[in-house]
């Protein structure tokens, strides 16, 4: 089968850092199914793993976690899904990723995709919208009672645009987003937030400004450590925030004065230590396609990058890698 895949760990500018091969067509077993990929997106975790992670010396590593596609075959114990079945998904972090013509991924972290899409439109929403859903109804416990407003920052990424749109269609919650250009800004107004703020300057005079001297949670999606004694500042007494990045460093004494609890959102823990839950995420993007064709939230493309091909796909990683994107890069199909 065709992949992209990395034999070493190198900057996005070198040709070598991903490369187009020949790799062996995987075989179906157990919950597995085996999945033809039909198009996929392109996140943060994809950079980050790219960058950081060197392959078993001498082996490709294939990395990719979004994808929408149809199932060719089954393992002996799946009994979700039949060959296909259109569906839609984010993968597991401990195996080789979707940038393939096939792909191996276990039934209880699959969806059926929405009717209403192309492979394209689907394979944008897997893993943001699991992080969105889980961060907002898992960690946070937000629900349609919950009362105040949330602000989200980062609104215009990928997860953002997801999250937004989530807790303005589901909740009673004021949603403030934040962004930092003119067309960001405009993005996230358009997927619902109420109000949208400059996460550039201070966030608490930027809140004041609209009327808000505190929120009751917060959205942190990314550059947590530099917003931290703002986000406090900016939250009342007892109010919750939950997290997405990695923070080279996070003083979490600064919460305890005003008993801020913090919760971190990563949605591939559920595959990567099969937990008892593992199929709430089939249930949970079930869910979203419902959502989706019902026309109650949408998909998130802000751009289509052509065949996933390695030269598409660095690309595609270099726009992430400039903090520039917007929404989700999708790629679709492969070059006969």
């Amino acid at each position: 089968m065709k992949a992209v895949a990395y034999k070493n760990a190198l900057p996005i500018a070198d040709r070598n850092a991903l490369l187009d091969t020949i790799l062996p067509d995987p075989i179906a077993s157990g919950r597995d199914l085996l999945v033809e990929i039909k198009a996929v997106s392109v996140n943060p975790v994809d950079v980050k793993i790219r960058s950081s992670v060197n392959p078993v010396e001498g082996e490709h590593k294939v990395i990719g976690w979004d994808a929408a596609g149809v199932v060719r075959a089954v393992g002996d114990q799946v009994s979700l899904f039949k060959p296909g079945d259109r569906v839609f998904y984010a993968g597991s972090l401990t195996r080789p990723g979707t940038n393939s013509e096939l792909h191996l991924v276990d039934e209880r972290i699959v969806g059926l995709m929405p009717g209403s899409h192309t492979f394209a439109e689907a394979a944008a929403l897997p893993l943001t919208s699991i992080t969105a859903w889980e961060l907002l109804f898992d960690r946070l416990e937000i629900n349609s009672k919950s009362k105040g407003a949330i602000l989200v920052i980062g609104a215009a990424g990928g997860v953002g645009s997801i999250l937004v749109q989530l807790a303005r269609k589901l909740t009673g919650l004021t949603v403030i987003g934040t962004a930092s250009r003119p067309e960001t800004e405009q993005w996230v107004r358009n997927f619902g937030a109420h109000y949208v703020i400059d996460h550039s300057k201070p966030l608490s005079e930027e809140l004041k400004k609209i009327g808000f001297n505190q929120v009751q949670y917060v959205a942190s999606l990314n550059q947590t450590e530099n917003h931290l004694a703002e986000i406090v500042e900016s939250m009342v007494p007892q109010g919750k925030l939950a997290l997405i990045d990695d923070p080279a460093s996070l003083d979490v004494m600064r919460l305890k004065r005003k008993s801020i609890s913090l919760h971190w959102e990563f949605m591939f823990t559920r595959s990567m230590f099969e937990t008892p839950d593992m199929q709430n995420q089939h249930d949970l993007l079930n869910e979203i396609a419902r959502l989706i064709d019902s026309g109650t939230i949408k998909t998130t493309i802000a751009e289509n990058f052509g065949t996933i091909k390695a030269e598409n796909l660095r690309r595609a990683h270099a726009l992430l890698e400039s903090n520039k994107s917007k929404g989700k890069i999708v790629l679709e199909g492969f070059d006969m």
